[in-house]
């Protein structure tokens, strides 16, 4: 089994990176770019034998404490079996 996560900012929170990237995008020509927001992805492996119980509440745990800030970013985890 594995696993996506996806941290980003949070809605409230200035992403100056993304700023960046889309100001060099339009400045590349790409108008049609509004805005950037932009974020972290991991691809974790799971044991083999691992339960899909205890694969979301640890992956939960992991990416609330180890791979997110709280503070200013979010995630997301999906589970691909």
């Amino acid at each position: 089994m594995k696993a996506h996560v996806y941290v980003t900012m949070k809605k409230t929170v200035l992403d100056p990176q993304g700023q960046t990237i889309a100001r060099a995008l339009n400045g590349m020509g790409h108008a049609e770019i509004a805005a950037v927001r932009q974020g972290k992805y991991f691809e974790i492996e799971l044991a083999e034998g691992t339960s899909l119980e205890t694969a979301k509440v640890e992956l939960d745990r992991i990416a609330a404490e180890v791979l997110s800030n709280p503070v200013i970013e979010e995630y997301r985890v999906e589970l691909i079996s």
